[in-house]
């Protein structure tokens, strides 16, 4: 197994990594709407959090060598299940046709506040649904 880190993502805020190479599959730990030149949250709504967030993913599936495109399962926290719908459109426009397994559940509270994380599960495939 190996560490992926990428500047282009923010930093472990904690004990963990940005994500781990177990050879065909990627783990990548939940990405929360951090600017990652800044590492402050970004203010606004849940849909400029959402992109935010997969735009961090993105990043550190790309330091892989991967794009959302290998996603074969996501796991989305909220902070408010009313935002689905808002959060569900970025999501939906950032995946385009690829549709990754996915789970959403609403938590009590996410790291520094944000209303949004998402964590991924990507393959090292050449095989697309």
């Amino acid at each position: 197994m190996q560490r992926i880190t990428t500047p282009d993502a923010p930093e472990a805020i904690g004990p963990y990594s940005q994500a781990i190479d177990a050879g065909n599959i990627i783990f990548c730990s939940g990405q929360i709407p951090l600017d990652p030149n800044t590492m402050t949250l970004v203010e606004g709504d849940i849909a400029e959090q959402t992109r935010q967030v997969l735009s961090n993913l993105q990043n550190v599936l790309a330091e892989a060598g991967l794009t959302l495109n290998n996603v074969a399962k996501t796991t989305v926290f909220l902070s408010n299940l009313d935002d689905f719908s808002e959060m569900n459109a970025v999501y939906a426009t950032c995946f385009g046709n690829h549709k990754p397994a996915r789970a959403t559940v609403q938590v009590t509270a996410l790291p520094l506040g944000a209303k949004v994380e998402i964590e991924a599960i990507a393959m090292r495939t050449h095989e697309t649904l």
